[in-house]
């Protein structure tokens, strides 16, 4: 009688372990945005769901979830950059999820095909330059920054980061493994300094004259003119941007994105909380808070984002830089872009 009740007890407590209430969803975010949490604390006084919040970076996120398997409390995984959401997509670490919604609202190339992920905000990579030392006209392409006449005047991050992967992929799925091989070699030679540092280290290494030209995302700049620090709003102000590639594929774009876990406890709690984060009332304050731009066409942009213009961007399905990150990262080590 006594093993029956400690056998019961043993049920008792993993049930009481591993249940979440339905009208709670547990998200494991890599994003560190305050803007998230006004969006989170929304979308609870809308629908009563509260947002339990684990934070942590992207590749700890994934292993975690891969480590938990089915007893993970996580509903939901948001990050970063498609890449990474293909990779616990293909970790078989989410689900599919059907909204007509979501279908409807965000463009194709912005999620998964199999619906097991979704872009929820946008940024470009372009070219961050120096408004006293760089015509507009000087600039094209990415393919351009190959040119010698650039020796000594591109900076950028390592090739570690997996902003410059994806772009990397991008590059791959356009022109093959070995032009884009050619292409890094020849950025690599024309770099100011080895690679280093974050996106705003580089747009302030361009304001220093260290460099000429950084390959950034966008919303960097916008938080740099918005900062508290002077400096770095002077910096952020002196900055020109740069849409590449406009006469031909468009510049790269990726996204935030989020998806439903394989092991969440309330999906249709979830699905309503993406459902939330692509509304009219989400999707305005992206490019005011975060200077991300929305995902769903026709909504609106910030002034400061109007500023910078309208512009054309690649319609390769993002899952592909995923697919292809493997690729990117060999592309990377054997062209010597540390």
């Amino acid at each position: 009688m006594k093993e029956k009740l400690t056998l019961l007890a043993s049920v008792v407590l993993f049930s009481l372990n591993t249940f979440t209430s339905a009208d709670e969803i547990n998200l494991y975010s890599h994003r560190h945005y305050e803007y998230d949490k006004v969006l989170f604390d929304k979308f609870s006084k809308e629908t009563g769901i509260k947002v339990n919040v684990v934070k942590a970076g992207a590749d700890e996120l994934i292993e975690r979830l891969k480590a938990e398997g089915d007893n993970s409390k996580a509903d939901l995984l948001m990050t970063v950059d498609a890449g990474r959401l293909q990779r616990a997509k293909a970790a078989g670490l989410l689900r599919p999820v059907e909204s007509k919604l979501l279908s409807e609202r965000i463009p194709a190339a912005y999620r998964d095909s199999e619906g097991t992920w979704f872009g929820v905000s946008m940024r470009a990579r372009i070219l961050a330059y120096a408004k006293d030392r760089v015509e507009p006209g000087e600039l094209k392409s990415y393919e351009d920054l190959a040119d010698p006449k650039w020796r000594g005047r591109i900076i950028v991050r390592s090739s570690s980061n997996i902003y410059n992967q994806s772009l990397m992929a991008s590059i791959i799925a356009e022109h093959g493994v070995h032009d884009a091989r050619a292409w890094a070699q020849a950025v690599r030679k024309n770099m100011a300094r080895p690679p280093q540092g974050s996106d705003r280290d580089q747009i302030r290494a361009v304001a220093a004259g260290l460099a000429d030209v950084a390959i950034v995302n966008t919303y960097y700049v916008g938080l740099l003119i918005n900062s508290s620090e002077p400096k770095d709003q002077t910096v952020g102000k002196g900055t020109g941007i740069f849409f590449p590639n406009q006469s031909d594929r468009g510049t790269h774009v990726n996204v935030s994105g989020v998806g439903v876990t394989k092991a969440s406890k309330n999906f249709e709690a979830a699905i309503r909380f993406i459902e939330f984060l692509v509304s009219d009332e989400a999707q305005a304050g992206f490019p005011q808070v975060t200077h991300e731009y929305p995902i769903v066409e026709g909504a609106p942009w910030s002034g400061l984002l109007n500023s910078w213009g309208e512009f054309k961007s690649d319609s390769l399905e993002l899952g592909i830089l995923g697919e292809l990150n493997a690729a990117a990262v060999t592309v990377f080590n054997e062209a010597g872009w540390e």
